[in-house]
């Protein structure tokens, strides 16, 4: 009898956020309190989805928005979505599609524009969705590094040395997962100047893009160049607190000329798939257009634990972390081998669990872990109380 065998591609398909999680529920079995700081699901800690934006979609599914949609989206998303990227100075907008969640988008987008053997720019470290869309596309990697002395910024002069003849785009996370660094205008600017040297599309991953704190301001690439190609991508999951409503947008700019082809391939695969869900698109205007005061109260409350963790990381020796100024993560380096198995030990002794720095990229011989910070304060605390003393133990059996 012969085993099916999978597709070769598959085996470069790793997702480390979801694959620790595997052994997180072994561990849990065993009866062991557990405290999670792995996934960057708002709603399963202590957030709740606005409820304004709940029953928009309560009223779209009792009024029978229950069929299929245009495949980029229904009118009243598309516009608000326009309004929004407007507001934050995006212009020149050629196309805007609705998808299942920005991760679908992404996909699209890429697949719409690489062949097998071309690359793309990828922050490392970033976002482990790039790495797996690499891997299905059967793409050749081509990392550029965030550096870790400038607050994380990209480093633009590997990014030109990265450049070569299969290069079609740089993918730019802003505010940055794994991070929290948010991109300093001077770093944008280079970036584009970098694209339109070398015909680049630019990948603009703005998922968090009003989760800021220190009076941080946002600003999107594509807001800054008329000329330059851009796809900016957002959704409901991180900023309105609906991950699981699985649902984005990807908002396509620059100049018509140079991006009509492109973006009617994106658009042939869009009527491929369908449409995202319908009533789960009425959301979008009500979101976007609503209160926005829940963000106000969750940038205080995402300080406030931030503040917790950088508090707490001086009293642990060996661990150090820049700190971060969106999203709701925290990317500590740590003085060990290796951190996936630090990762790994840690959550069998004391039931915490994070994400090994490797499986987001990182520069050779550098260790991290990435959290998130959106458990309440106590959990954060307890957890890295338990961090200290394991580190210490962990430290010494090192030797």
């Amino acid at each position: 009898m012969f085993e099916i065998q999978p597709a070769r591609r598959t085996y470069d398909i790793h997702y480390a956020i979801r694959d620790i999680v595997v052994l997180a529920n072994e561990v849990a079995k065993t009866g062991k309190k557990m405290l999670y700081l792995n996934i960057g699901d708002p709603n399963a800690y202590d957030h709740r989805t606005p409820q304004h934006v709940i029953d928009a979609v309560y009223k779209a599914m009792n009024d029978n928005y229950n069929g299929y949609s245009p495949s980029s989206g229904i009118k009243s998303a598309i516009d608000a979505i326009e309004r929004d990227a407007n507001r934050k100075g995006i212009d020149n907008i050629l196309d805007i599609f609705v998808t299942t969640g920005a991760s679908e988008a992404i996909e699209i987008c890429l697949t719409a524009l690489l062949n097998t053997g071309d690359n793309f720019l990828m922050p490392t470290p970033g976002y482990p969705l790039y790495t797996a869309v690499q891997g299905k596309l059967e793409l050749v990697p081509n990392p550029y590094y965030l550096d870790e002395d400038n607050d994380w910024q990209p480093d633009v002069e590997d990014i030109k040395a990265k450049v070569n003849e299969k290069t079609k785009a740089i993918v730019l996370i802003n505010p940055n997962n794994p991070t929290g660094s948010v991109c300093k205008i001077e770093t944008l600017l280079k970036i584009i100047d970098i694209a339109l040297e070398h015909n680049l599309l630019i990948i603009a991953d703005e998922i968090y893009d009003k989760l800021l704190f220190d009076d941080n301001k946002h600003v999107s690439i594509a807001s800054l160049n008329k000329d330059v190609s851009c796809v900016t991508f957002s959704g409901l999951s991180k900023n309105y607190i609906a991950p699981g409503f699985r649902l984005g947008w990807g908002i396509a700019s620059g100049r018509q000329n140079v991006m009509s082809e492109y973006l009617e391939a994106v658009n042939r695969i869009l009527r491929a798939r369908l449409c995202a869900n319908h009533p789960i698109q009425f959301a979008v205007s009500t979101a976007l257009d609503g209160s926005q005061q829940h963000i106000v109260e969750m940038n205080k409350i995402l300080q406030s634990r931030r503040d917790i963790v950088m508090n707490m990381l001086p009293n642990i020796p060996g661990i150090t972390c820049v700190k971060p100024g969106g999203a709701f993560y925290m990317f500590p380096s740590i003085d060990v081998k290796d951190d996936k198995d630090f990762t790994v030990e840690l959550i069998k002794e004391t039931g915490v669990v994070v994400v090994h720095g490797e499986g987001f990229g990182q520069k050779p011989e550098t260790h991290h872990f990435r959290i998130v910070i959106l458990p309440n304060e106590d959990i954060l605390k307890e957890a890295f109380e338990k961090i200290a003393e394991f580190y210490e133990k962990y430290k010494k059996s090192m030797r």
